[in-house]
């Protein structure tokens, strides 16, 4: 644990250094979710505006039964595997169906923010006694390799809550190809996607009244100045939050309000911005299905059955490996 710790803060560091030292300026999105990060996405999730969770939320509640199905994995025992687990709230409702099923498998949460392993560990102990959860604290592949090394059962991957939406299309397919080098040929994936709608909606996801959105990027310059020493002065920083409809991509940035010299003493570097000059903070991608299957195609997979919501929001896709 205190060697994976160690390993995570060295790649932080790294990363803040070369996403500083560009231009544009940028900080990597997958830094959002330490602990307070994690209780600040908690937040996000309840707002009347983010309506991705619900989307998903209501795909579960409804068609659990052909997600089952469409697994393939009745009377056959498995390994199911989230990774970014958040709260859990979303996957107690697929598990809660698969136990009635009388499904012989253990739960697999996979996260960065050992807060977050934590609650949910407890989270499913409490709900589900009898379900055997095998929490893990540490990075997706290297995670999955070490995990598919103690147990050869069947795995079905869970990567909810359009965290896709987070990568570039070349990321999507690195992040994806690097999966397909990890599963078997009988695993399943099943992966959240929000979809192309109407632009307002779409940013006022990520503007919302409330101001919880801000407070979470903002989150970001203090665990820089908590785990490496820096001395962002987060006042001077405002949010900003844009839709494109043509890229069909929505974008976070920070904003300098004034010129000003930031200093990170683990970096033993200093960077200066401009008066208005912004760090970009995040990418939420929205798909269609046929940017879905193109994904999955350009990874190795293939795409099994999409299951949507009643307004088609949103859009829940399974994949297996192709070949």
């Amino acid at each position: 644990m205190k060697e994976s710790t160690k390993t995570s803060k060295s790649a932080f560091a790294k990363d803040v250094d070369k996403g500083l030292s560009s231009d544009p300026k940028y900080l990597s999105s997958k830094y959002f979710y330490d602990d307070e990060g994690s209780r600040l996405f908690q937040e996000i999730m309840k707002l009347p505006e983010y309506y991705l969770t619900r989307a998903e939320m209501e795909v579960f509640t409804e068609q659990g039964d052909q997600i089952y199905k469409a697994f393939g994995a009745d009377g056959e025992d498995f390994d199911l595997i989230e990774l970014g687990a958040g709260d859990g709230t979303k996957t107690a409702v697929l598990v809660d169906y698969f136990l009635k099923k009388n499904a012989d498998f253990s739960f697999v949460p996979i996260d960065i923010s050992s807060e977050a392993i934590d609650s949910i560990t407890r989270f499913f102990n409490e709900r589900f006694p009898r379900l055997q959860v095998e929490p893990e604290v540490g990075d997706y592949f290297a995670t999955l390799e070490t995990f598919r090394e103690t147990s050869d059962r069947r795995k079905i991957i869970l990567f909810l809550g359009s965290n896709i939406g987070n990568f570039s299309e070349e990321q999507a397919v690195s992040f994806f190809s690097h999966l397909r080098e990890v599963v078997s040929p009988d695993d399943r994936i099943l992966i959240g996607f929000d979809l192309h709608k109407n632009p307002r909606t779409i940013l006022n996801a990520y503007d919302d009244s409330l101001g919880v959105t801000p407070k979470f990027n903002l989150n970001l310059l203090k665990r820089i100045n908590r785990e490496l020493g820096g001395n962002f002065n987060v006042d001077k920083f405002v949010h900003y939050a844009g839709y494109h409809p043509l890229e069909r991509a929505a974008r976070s940035f920070l904003i300098s309000e004034v010129e000003q010299t930031v200093k990170v003493e683990s970096l033993g570097k200093e960077f200066h911005f401009r008066q208005w000059e912004p760090i970009f903070m995040e990418i939420s991608q929205k798909y269609d299905l046929p940017m879905i299957e193109k994904l999955a195609n350009d990874s190795g997979f293939e795409v099994v059955e999409n299951f949507f919501d009643s307004n088609r929001f949103y859009a829940d896709s399974m994949w297996k490996p192709a070949g």
